[in-house]
């Protein structure tokens, strides 16, 4: 049995996705928590791919990157699609997460008021039209009624149900308002909510800001 050792920051944000799929999985393994400052003095280290956080050490083989990290542990744990085809799709959620996120943070980093103002607008704008996509997609697969490819859970599930609880529920244990206008994303989300390991990890994990 492998081991699995995450560092990260003691935040949610980059990751998240790998300790709710560790949780969804039911799997053991240590979540490190550094601070900024610890990371100062860790990042000079070489053993950092990109130096750069959040990194999976398995077995003493270190991985970086949110999302790969995520896929590689859907994969060791049966999170994953079946076919190369399905892992396909599911890869192509994940990047639409992962575009709709790089527009939210984008805007929400942004230092200068006048930049930011036009970025809230852009995002505000841009937010619907990439939710309906998304339930769309969702619709192709068994009407909707379950999960974005195939007939289970996979890591992107995961990281969309992430990508929605992070952005629109600030990680609170809520349905987002904005979900409520596409049923089959709300649906989605409250199923992937309800899965008891992911449900008790969502009560107790450490609030944070981001």
């Amino acid at each position: 049995m492998p081991s699995y050792k995450l560092t990260y920051f003691d935040i949610r944000g980059r990751g998240e996705p790998a300790r709710l799929v560790f949780k969804a999985a039911g799997k053991e393994f240590e979540d490190k928590r550094v601070t900024f400052e610890e990371w100062g003095a860790l990042k000079a280290s070489s053993e950092f791919p990109f130096g750069q956080l959040p990194v999976l050490e398995v077995d003493g083989v270190m991985l970086s990157q949110s999302f790969s990290i995520a896929r590689f542990l859907g994969n060791e744990f049966g999170l994953t699609p079946s076919t190369n085809l399905e892992k396909a799709k599911a890869d192509m959620i994940v990047d639409g997460a992962a575009d709709l996120t790089e527009k939210h943070a984008s805007a929400f980093f942004e230092k200068d008021p006048t930049r930011k103002a036009k970025l809230q607008e852009e995002v505000k704008a841009a937010t619907p039209g990439f939710l309906a996509r998304f339930e769309k997609l969702l619709k192709g697969n068994n009407d909707g009624k379950g999960f974005f490819v195939g007939d289970k859970l996979t890591y992107a599930d995961i990281i969309f149900f992430n990508m929605v609880n992070a952005l629109f529920a600030q990680g609170k244990m809520e349905v987002p308002a904005l979900i409520k206008d596409f049923p089959l994303l709300m649906s989605h989300y409250e199923r992937v909510m309800a899965i008891p390991n992911i449900n008790e990890y969502l009560k107790t994990r450490p609030e944070s800001a981001m």
